[in-house]
């Protein structure tokens, strides 16, 4: 790989912990990673102009580039949450918060794998969807900021997401690439590269394991270098598709899904998967070994064991990422 790829973490892989912005970057610098995505508008301790400075100057001062997002910005899904306004108002303060920190894009997700079924499916979301962003185009451009919408929660198949951002606009919407929610998707990750390594503005980068289960395969998420992905294909293409976007690990390991292809009514959400698309997902699947989940005990000790938890899943994925394929500018 002649491409040398930044490497940084979004703040979920240590959700946890509970750090606002200013002990997550001081953070990021020791483990000398170069970039940050704070993916949740709750990361700050205010959103007015005096903190946001000081946000940006510590951010410039410890040598970060930082990316910005939010969650849903689809009023019908069920991740979508009113707390800072209408999806319409979150997504323009996150395009003003970017621009406050120096990020060049706005991450966020239209919602959940639960989305693809009633109501009109995926496709009903993703018109929701396509609405909110139409009526933010004029503020996104005129910020000089690109919306980035994730394949987040299994909700969207890379041609989905893709089918979404023309709809929208590629003058002002592109992708987040998130690696582990493709595997949720019934995805290889690296045809998910494939597809959306060209428009993709920022990542969520993890590993996956997938085994064969009665009813179909159960999938769980892994740090670095754990699971089943071609890590040194992967960034071999990716260096080529998308040379100046960060890698951005988000650890969420422990957490098996079921995928409960072996059941009729599973396929209800997935009407237009082609058999080769499936067949991609079963490669990718084959020889799989069971993982062991994580499961923290209650109170105050079970909090400290998944701070713990979450910490090491990411601090060993970046040591990997580093010393085994050679990710990030800094030593």
């Amino acid at each position: 790989m002649k491409t040398r790829l930044k490497l940084g973490f979004d703040n979920y892989s240590i959700r946890a912990l509970g750090w606002k912005a200013p002990r997550l970057l001081d953070y990021a610098a020791r483990l000398k990673v170069d970039a940050i995505l704070l993916s949740n508008l709750e990361v700050y301790e205010s959103h007015g102009g005096p903190y946001l400075r000081e946000i940006k100057a510590r951010a410039d001062a410890l040598g970060l580039e930082v990316q910005v997002g939010m969650l849903s910005i689809s009023p019908g899904s069920k991740l979508f949450s009113n707390r800072f306004g209408s999806a319409q108002e979150q997504l323009k303060l996150t395009l003003h918060i970017a621009k406050a920190l120096g990020s060049g894009v706005a991450r966020c997700v239209l919602g959940h794998a639960d989305d693809r079924r009633g109501g009109g499916g995926i496709a009903a979301r993703m018109a929701q969807t396509v609405k909110v962003l139409k009526k933010v185009r004029r503020y996104a451009l005129d910020s000089g900021i690109k919306i980035a919408v994730e394949n987040h929660a299994g909700d969207m198949r890379a041609r989905e997401l893709l089918a979404m951002i023309d709809d929208a606009g590629r003058d002002f919407v592109g992708a987040t690439m998130d690696a582990g929610n493709a595997t949720w998707a019934l995805e290889d990750p690296l045809e998910n590269l494939e597809l959306l390594g060209p428009c993709a503005l920022t990542t969520g980068i993890r590993d996956s394991a997938v085994w064969a289960t009665p009813v179909g395969a159960t999938l769980q998420w892994t740090a670095m270098g754990e699971g089943q992905v071609d890590w040194n294909r992967y960034f071999t293409r990716f260096a080529e598709l998308c040379p100046r976007t960060p890698v951005q690990l988000e650890i969420i390991s422990g957490r098996p899904i079921p995928i409960r292809y072996l059941e009729d009514e599973f396929w209800d959400a997935y009407p237009n998967v082609s058999a080769g698309e499936f067949a991609g997902f079963l490669r990718f699947a084959r020889g799989g070994s069971p993982g062991r989940p994580f499961q923290a005990a209650k109170g105050v000790a079970g909090r400290i064991s998944e701070q713990r938890f979450q910490k090491l899943e990411l601090e060993r994925s970046i040591r990997y990422c580093k010393g085994t394929l050679g990710l990030g500018l800094r030593k």
